[in-house]
């Protein structure tokens, strides 16, 4: 177990909370980050961009005129790439690019993002974050007491709408449910705030 110190929102050191090895301190495998990373943003491309082939565009029934005598090249449809408005060659076509990625595969790399961020101290445990109302001024200021004020990622045990309102005019914060955690925000952000609840939540779904 590693211990590492609990804050309150004030900043103050509140008391220790242990974390488990198995999660918070694994070998940190790059080959398993680069292909969750990989994947998350292969799933995020929409792979819509089509073109029309020779097949797809109006016309292209009859030949333009006909094959000798006229002083022109040879045409056998005006569907042709080599005409305006004729077909393209090897454009673009709707596809999926997501790929599949095994469940062990995408904890092991969740560990290894969780590990490399506590071997470079960028976790900070937090006992409890609420607020009253979502007050951009009030986030700003507990991430400035709790030194995180770059690009943080704060996880949440759940979904809560007042933090995440609080949050989102703050340029490179972000609020995620323990649920919702991925490598790709692991790695993109500067620091890890997570609160006691959502650690616990964490250890159950990587456990």
């Amino acid at each position: 177990m590693i211990d590492l110190s609990v804050h309150n929102i004030k900043g103050e050191n509140i008391g220790e909370v242990s974390l488990r090895d198995d999660i918070f301190n694994t070998k940190v495998n790059k080959y398993l980050v680069h292909q969750a990373v990989k994947r998350y943003l292969a799933n995020r491309r929409r792979g819509t961009a089509s073109t029309k082939s020779r097949s797809d565009v109006r016309g292209g029934g009859a030949k333009p005129w006909k094959q000798k005598g006229t002083g022109r090249a040879r045409a056998g449809t005006n569907s042709s790439p080599i005409w305006v408005g004729g077909g393209i060659v090897f454009g673009p076509a709707p596809r999926d690019y997501s790929f599949s990625f095994p469940k062990k595969m995408k904890v092991a790399a969740l560990k290894s993002a969780l590990s490399d961020k506590l071997e470079n101290k960028k976790i900070i445990i937090i006992d409890k974050l609420s607020l009253e109302e979502n007050k951009t001024s009030k986030m700003v200021e507990i991430l400035k007491n709790l030194q995180a004020s770059k690009k943080p990622l704060i996880i949440t045990e759940k979904e809560d709408s007042t933090i995440a309102l609080s949050v989102r005019n703050i340029k490179g914060a972000q609020v995620l449910p323990a649920s919702k955690i991925n490598t790709y925000d692991l790695i993109n952000h500067e620091k890890i705030i997570i609160t006691k609840k959502a650690l616990k939540r964490i250890e159950e779904v990587l456990i």
